[in-house]
């Protein structure tokens, strides 16, 4: 693409624009360039706010993914990418799902997650090739994220996706993009101009990090990784995760810490039944049935035992 048209491109960009808000901020004194950064940030929450229905829709998509033991995957470059990858990580410890449950795909791999890969995010080619790569099916769901909306290594994987017949969804902060046009459904928090012009890891970044939260939380709420407001499933992988994982069978039961750790200690810290055990006094076995007949949900299990 030749410098004229991709200035043209990016011209018609809201995230690209000035913002008139900062155009003085390099004569500010520290604190108020501050205070202008934060000034700007209060409107990300109120934009993703608006698109909280399309986001509902994605979530009821991911819900269906994963009933039927496919996956929810993202994939972007630069800042996007790191993102998705971000949250697709932080999901095994936080909810004990399988690694392979969220994947996140970014543009030059691995490598790129701390270093700049020049060209890596203008290849439309290897955003299809990486998603074979993982086997991607119909089943599984594609998030393209692309604060410009126009990434062509994500459009090559929206397309990819589409063509197996995998649901897919679009996450741009700019209206009417290219692959909220490709998506079955597009999420597009329109945040306007950054504080210095064209950096989007900024309000842009923000606004996806928002997003990407309730896409992963709303949907492993929707298939039990929750009792109440508590991270029932917790991998209880470290000293710390430990120790919360005795504070929630606390917080869920108002059992002392020791009644907590005994039913840890039963169950190999798996939290759930822990709870379900003080809860009801069933032993590990028929707490462990209890759960699996409840569908892996805490609320309903206890429910069925002390109707």
């Amino acid at each position: 693409m030749s410098d004229a048209r991709l200035i043209s491109e990016l011209e018609r960009l809201v995230s690209e624009d000035r913002n008139p808000r900062s155009m003085d901020i390099d004569l500010l004194p520290t604190v108020d360039v501050l205070r202008r950064i934060n000034d700007e940030d209060q409107g990300v929450p109120a934009a993703v706010g608006k698109v909280i229905p399309q986001i509902a829709e994605a979530v009821d998509e991911i819900v269906k993914a994963f009933r039927k033991g496919a996956r929810l995957v993202y994939i972007g470059a630069g800042t996007s990418g790191r993102l998705g990858v971000l949250d697709a990580s932080e999901c095994p410890p936080t909810f004990s799902v399988p690694e392979g449950m969220v994947v996140g795909l970014i543009a030059g791999g691995d490598h790129a997650l701390r270093h700049a890969v020049e060209g890596a995010e203008d290849d439309p080619v290897q955003g299809r090739q990486d998603l074979m790569d993982i086997g991607l099916t119909a089943d599984d769901v594609v998030v393209g994220i692309a604060v410009s909306g126009r990434t062509p290594y994500v459009i090559g994987a929206l397309n990819y996706a589409k063509s197996l017949g995998a649901k897919t969804a679009a996450l741009s902060c700019n209206p009417d993009s290219v692959i909220a046009a490709i998506a079955d459904i597009a999420i597009s928090p329109v945040v306007g101009p950054e504080i210095l012009t064209g950096s989007t890891r900024l309000k842009s970044g923000t606004a996806q990090k928002l997003v990407l939260n309730m896409l992963t939380t709303a949907s492993m709420i929707k298939i039990g990784k929750s009792y109440q407001n508590l991270m029932v499933d917790l991998h209880a992988s470290n000293q710390k995760l430990v120790a919360r994982a005795a504070r929630i069978v606390m917080q869920a039961t108002g059992c002392d810490i020791d009644e907590a750790r005994r039913a840890l200690d039963l169950t190999g810290n798996d939290v759930k039944l822990a709870i379900l055990i003080v809860v009801t006094g069933m032993d590990v076995d028929a707490a462990r049935t209890a759960l699996s007949e409840a569908g892996g949900f805490l609320r309903k299990a206890i429910n069925g035992k002390t109707a």
